[in-house]
């Protein structure tokens, strides 16, 4: 198989790639290091084990391959926001241009949608049926819509043209390479205690999340690439933690006594997170396996060795 990643040096996109040479496939990274790092693929550089395309998804691409992995677009609050058109031009431009290709080629294509499809959930745990609680003007809604439109564009293309799509909804996911810069919780409390400052909690901390290893998220994407399943899945641990108990695992794992400080609560951010993954179980025989705890101390390695 000859694979596409777009996005393909970002955090999740580079484990991918890892994961699609260790099954000595083909692999072609796009990127245009917007959030994306070359460090997070360079050992793969280094042994010309792909080819990598500098390129913005906004603008049309011709290559030849059998498979899209279409994970191209800032994923963090801190780095969606920053310019919030650019980021929605990604998620309909980027899509539709990525989905144009799976026609002309005849190639499955698998875009990677977000948990942040729920908006802040009124239903809980969130189930695919689920049609969300999203505010379609606030400063979050250049993704949160952003990403819905991209699973509008997908089904739109599987009935009218007939291409084969793959809509993985993926829940917050944590692991090495994440950016200590991007704003998120568990990069954001890791590097801060490594700093030895204090650890800022957005709200009183009771909100959750459910955090999954992206180790056993790239395997639920590659499962769902090779299963025949076309409407939206969850994809995420159905684990649920507190804000503040993140804070305190971290705190245990550096055995340091950590300053917490309160900050307001941001808009439209969801106060309770947690997929219900019923239909990956029983459609993939999916579920995640690494505990948050073997998770957690691998990403404080990676954090301590960079920081």
């Amino acid at each position: 198989m000859r694979n596409l990643v777009t996005g393909g040096a970002g955090f999740i996109g580079s484990h991918l790639i890892d994961k699609l040479v260790e099954n000595n496939e083909e692999v072609i990274c796009l990127d245009n290091f917007y959030t994306g790092n070359k460090d997070n693929i360079k050992h793969h550089l280094a042994n010309n084990t792909i080819e990598l395309i500098r390129h913005d998804i906004t603008q049309p691409i011709y290559v030849e391959v059998d498979r899209i992995w279409h994970l191209a677009c800032p994923a963090s609050p801190i780095h969606y926001q920053s310019n919030p058109i650019k980021t929605l031009k990604t998620t309909f431009l980027g899509t539709y241009n990525m989905l144009g290709l799976a026609k002309r080629l005849d190639a499955t294509i698998l875009t990677a949608s977000t948990s942040e499809v729920y908006g802040n959930p009124e239903v809980h745990p969130q189930t695919e049926s689920y049609k969300g609680h999203v505010n379609t003007t606030g400063i979050r809604s250049c993704y949160d819509e952003g990403k819905r439109i991209a699973e509008t564009l997908c089904s739109d293309y599987k009935r009218i043209h007939g291409v084969k799509v793959r809509i993985p909804r993926i829940f917050n996911t944590y692991g090495p390479r994440m950016q200590p810069n991007d704003g998120r919780v568990i990069s954001n409390f890791i590097v801060q205690a490594l700093q030895n400052k204090p650890i800022t909690i957005y709200g009183d901390g009771s909100q959750t999340r459910s955090f999954c290893y992206v180790d056993d998220l790239v395997e639920g994407l590659i499962k769902l690439m090779e299963s025949n399943f076309e409407d939206p899945i969850n994809l995420g641990n159905p684990y649920e933690l507190t804000i503040k108990n993140v804070a305190f695992e971290i705190e245990k794992k550096l055995s340091k006594n950590l300053t917490l400080e309160f900050l307001k609560f941001p808009e439209d951010d969801p106060y309770r997170r947690k997929p219900d993954i019923s239909l990956a179980k029983n459609i993939l025989n999916w579920m995640p396996h690494i505990p948050f705890e073997e998770g957690l101390d691998n990403t404080v390695s990676f954090f301590k060795e960079i920081i």
